[in-house]
């Protein structure tokens, strides 16, 4: 998406860029105190933490970036877009602004670069941050599909104009209605005219098609148990892109971590029900008696 931000954008008075290579970075900021990060998932932006943010700016200085590629951050490195790339270069960007966050909150596959990011950089008292995952992706594909998905994102992204294909078929109210609803989660029209807005954008399509198609948890997944960040993974029980259970194993392999179901929320839960996440967040950050 070109920048800047329009005016009509989620935040887009918070908005700035900054250029950190590979990438030229879109990351909106609010808020003192603590450090939280906010990473959003594969195809979303920062406007997912649209009604988040200001409910942890209260008590967090707040900072959510749009990965490369999505969003209003400029790619500058096609081959940067797995699991690893884009936690390296993100700890890279903490580097070169000075970041030390107290805890990186990741929603979906942004879950999963929480953990890997949360081993690169180190919050203000030199421990590992911790991570709050929503909905954390913390699963591969099973059977066929684990074989058929990553096979065809790849062959998506290396084909000229799939990305202008997927967005202009991808773009009508219908189907990004349609495409929300199968996550178990609803949104308002509000809500689902800005997915549309991303959906219909070629170069977030493309980004989102190469973060698919580089995107690997395998060598996360055997590594879980050697996690030193303390965890709080939240799942919607309504959730029907990362199931429930999936953040329910993951927790129980994770050496210091909690797990918190979310009783009628679907994989968007922070959009649908942000009050209730940004509670959870808080608990689970606030020092101990």
């Amino acid at each position: 998406m070109r920048w800047p931000p329009p005016g009509d954008w989620p935040h887009a008075a918070l908005s700035r860029q900054v250029l950190c290579a590979p990438h030229r970075w879109h990351l909106q900021e609010t808020g003192t105190g603590p450090l939280v990060l906010l990473l959003h998932g594969a195809g979303g932006s920062t406007h997912s933490f649209r009604d988040l943010i200001p409910l942890l700016a209260g008590t967090f200085r707040v900072i959510a970036l749009d990965l490369p590629g999505q969003g209003f951050t400029q790619l500058g490195a096609r081959h940067r877009c797995g699991l690893d790339a884009m936690a390296q270069d993100i700890a890279k960007l903490c580097a070169h602004e000075g970041w030390q966050p107290t805890a990186i909150i990741g929603h979906s596959a942004g879950g999963a670069l929480a953990l890997r990011l949360s081993g690169q950089v180190l919050s203000p008292r030199g421990h590992t941050p911790d991570v709050i995952g929503i909905n954390a992706a913390l699963d591969t594909f099973q059977g066929l599909a684990g074989v058929l998905f990553p096979a065809l994102a790849k062959m998506l992204a290396a084909v000229p104009f799939t990305a202008r294909v997927f967005s202009a078929a991808s773009s009508s109210p219908a189907r990004v209605e349609a495409l929300i609803r199968s996550t178990g989660s609803e949104l308002d029209s509000d809500g689902l005219a800005l997915y549309r807005r991303l959906v219909a954008d070629r170069d977030h399509a493309d980004a989102t098609l190469l973060m698919m198609a580089h995107w690997s948890l395998e060598d996360l997944l055997a590594d879980l148990e050697n996690i030193p960040a303390r965890t709080l993974l939240l799942a919607g029980r309504r959730d029907k892109t990362v199931p429930l259970p999936v953040s329910e194993k993951a927790a129980r392999r994770i050496p210091d971590a909690r797990f918190v179901p979310l009783e009628n929320l679907g994989h968007l839960a922070h959009e649908e029900d942000a009050e209730t996440v940004a509670g959870h967040i808080r608990d689970f950050l606030s020092p101990g008696p």
